[in-house]
């Protein structure tokens, strides 16, 4: 875990695939971002995580050092004056150059976390996506949500109303085996400085194992 900032009033992170953002059940999901952070800054606030990511999501998150940053995060995320934007790669080769997708989901009681396509109970979700490139049946994509629901966009991006091709190494709607497998990159974030009140941005640098798939999208990757 890579600490992209610091001051007294939030932390800003680059997580790693793998990694909890916050704690889970039992002694063994312990390690997260949030227990990291505190034993780095001892003054922090004790749940500092103002979002989440996926534990297999790999990119930018901020938390807040205070109780009065925290709370004001959150509120940013809630009312979504947040922006942010994310990487991934996707197997299929995709044909459009970019659109909206607009699935409603929900999570399945009998199969937790898994979330499902459902237009009648479902969570309206929204994600703006843009193709960056093909090569080798897989397709480079910027997502940009505009809600922010669980798995929204592993899903987005499996369902067959969707973008019918789910992200490289998702073990849940996708063929990935395990967790740090899946290539999708919380790259950008912006906000308002709980303090100052100024818009803020941070940026996060893919993970070094995506270079494997060539130099020919680094530009755009690094936009």
């Amino acid at each position: 875990m890579k600490i992209l900032h610091s001051d007294k009033d939030i932390i800003v992170v680059n997580k790693p695939s793998g990694l909890l953002s916050v704690p889970g059940k039992g002694p063994e999901n312990q390690d997260c971002v949030t227990e990291r952070v505190k034993e780095l800054f001892p003054d922090c606030h004790h749940y500092p995580a103002a979002h989440r990511l996926d534990m297999d999501t790999s990119g930018v998150m901020v938390l807040g050092r205070t109780e009065e940053s925290y709370k004001h995060l959150c509120a940013q995320f809630r009312e979504r004056q947040t922006r942010k934007r994310y990487f991934a790669v996707l197997q299929g080769e995709l044909k459009e150059q970019g659109g909206v997708v607009d699935l409603p989901i929900r999570m399945d009681p009998l199969n937790r976390p898994y979330q499902v396509y459902d237009p009648v109970d479902g969570k309206k979700s929204i994600t703006h996506w843009d193709l960056l490139g093909t090569h080798g049946g897989l397709s480079f994509v910027e997502f940009t949500p505009h809600t922010g629901r669980s798995h929204q966009l592993r899903v987005h991006s499996s369902h067959e109303l969707g973008l019918g091709a789910p992200i490289l190494g998702d073990r849940l709607y996708g063929n990935g085996t395990g967790p740090g497998q899946l290539f999708l990159h919380a790259h950008y974030l912006c906000f308002f400085h709980p303090q100052t009140g100024e818009e803020v941005e941070f940026h996060a640098e893919i993970p070094r194992r995506w270079r494997h798939w060539g130099l020919f999208f680094e530009k755009k990757f690094r936009k």
